[in-house]
């Protein structure tokens, strides 16, 4: 047996950072199947109108940019907030 201990949890904030760098590959999945939604809406009378799918690509485009825009200020380095000498250590 291994003399080291098993840890079975990470720490509080290792653990949500890493669950935001999985949104942050998801994301682009998610927006890809968004922008694909219109092509199932129905053509034609009675279907959707056109204003209405270049209303919905552009709210998915600006929703793609906020979450994108919100994941990088939550993931970004904290380097610099290190002093000077201790920045060359966390590399």
């Amino acid at each position: 047996m291994s003399d080291r201990p098993r840890h079975l949890f990470v720490e509080r904030q290792t653990y949500r950072r890493r669950r935001l760098q999985d949104a942050a590959r998801v994301l682009p999945v998610l927006g890809i199947v968004l922008i694909l939604v219109p092509l199932l809406w129905a053509e034609g009378a009675g279907g959707v109108a056109m204003s209405s799918a270049v209303i919905y690509l552009f709210a998915v485009w600006a929703a793609l940019v906020g979450a994108a825009m919100g994941l990088s200020i939550f993931l970004r380095d904290d380097r610099e907030d290190l002093p000077e000498e201790r920045r060359g250590e966390a590399e």
